[in-house]
């Protein structure tokens, strides 16, 4: 481990003179490339610098102990310090091998998001409406840019379906954790008897795909032209504007209508495929992923029911790490932090394990 640290540092300092390098600020994609590079080094270096001087501080003080002519309270307030002293070098390791640990290169890709109403009619159409305004305001306070690119709504407002695009770096790093089952608990407002209800919705977050890593044979698709429904005026649903894509092989269907434009909603939709597509991918590769996929964080998969918002009592529970909250009302404001620092940390603790 301490030679590859080493690397890394001398890796850093070298990235560090280039971006010193006036010629670097005249070139916007090489210093955006060494930026995120700077960024992505600094913490190990950080680390790493910090470990060194406890392990020297931990050094100079048991000198201190075990030197015989050393003054006595000298003595006393070195002992002090070495408990405490040993247990920042055990973090120190800790945190080492967490920032060391193999990255998912997804991470720091954009999210495709798709929420839809599952059991429960209408109540869960609003759910779901509830839900997609939830990650729309936690996106919001991270800096994400939310497009919606297909919405079904409800009659009572909510919604049947709703597909969107966050578009922010380490994006599906936040999101990656919501895939499955969220279940609803609470007094609909059509029941007049004061009767909990519950309901569901699913909610499916996938990396946003590249064209490298979805080969798409045109042969192999279907596109069909339509007029754009819902929202947008007479520009958007006089024109056929909106498109629906086909993939034959797999019988993967996906659309959008979000833009005036033909072309990008063409555009959009493709991306929404390749992002499906790849997911089918990744799941296919099961056995590379067996490991994760039994973690207490869980697989993920749309079937999984992985929450409970419990509305009487003001309660969230998440099923994969037993983690209870009660702050639904913030909860539901897009601020799922108290829920989503727990699944990370599970996760990155079960990673570790296998590194």
């Amino acid at each position: 481990m301490e030679e590859q640290l080493e690397t890394l540092e001398a890796r850093f300092q070298e990235v560090e003179a280039q971006l010193q390098d006036p010629a670097c600020v005249s070139d916007p994609k090489r210093l955006r490339d060494l930026t995120r590079l700077r960024a992505e080094l600094e913490p190990v270096v950080k680390a790493w610098s910090d470990q060194r001087n406890f392990i020297k501080q931990l050094e100079e003080a048991e000198s201190i102990v075990f030197d015989r002519d050393m003054d006595s309270d000298l003595k006393e307030m070195a002992q002090d310090e070495i408990p405490e002293l040993k247990k920042s070098i055990q973090d120190g390791e800790e945190t080492l091998k967490r920032l060391l640990a193999p990255k998912d290169p997804k991470d720091a890709r954009n999210v495709i998001l798709e929420v839809r109403a599952g059991t429960g009619g209408e109540e869960a159409a609003l759910f779901a409406g509830e839900l997609f305004r939830m990650y729309v305001r936690f996106a919001e306070r991270r800096g994400f840019n939310v497009s919606v690119l297909d919405e079904n709504e409800a009659d009572m407002g909510g919604l049947k379906e709703v597909i969107a695009q966050i578009e922010g770096d380490g994006a599906y790093s936040l999101f990656r954790f919501e895939s499955g089952v969220h279940r609803v608990q609470r007094v609909p407002k059509t029941e007049s008897q004061g009767r909990v209800h519950t309901s569901a919705a699913t909610v499916a977050v996938m990396p946003e795909a590249e064209e490298v890593d979805v080969q798409i044979n045109e042969k192999d698709l279907r596109i069909d032209e339509f007029c754009s429904g819902g929202k947008g005026g007479q520009g958007v649903n006089t024109t056929y504007s909106a498109v629906r894509i086909t993939h034959l092989p797999t019988n993967t269907v996906v659309q959008c209508q979000d833009e005036r434009s033909k072309l990008k909603n063409l555009a959009k939709a493709m991306t929404v495929l390749r992002s499906r597509l790849l997911e089918k991918v990744m799941q296919e590769q099961g056995a590379q992923t067996s490991a994760l996929r039994k973690s207490q964080v869980g697989s993920g998969d749309r079937s999984e029911k992985i929450r409970t918002y419990n509305f009487p009592q003001s309660r969230v529970t998440d099923h994969r790490i037993n983690v209870t909250i009660h702050q639904l009302e913030t909860f539901m404001q897009g601020q799922i932090e108290p829920i989503l620092e727990p699944l990370r940390t599970a996760f990155e603790a079960e990673r570790l394990s296998r590194f």
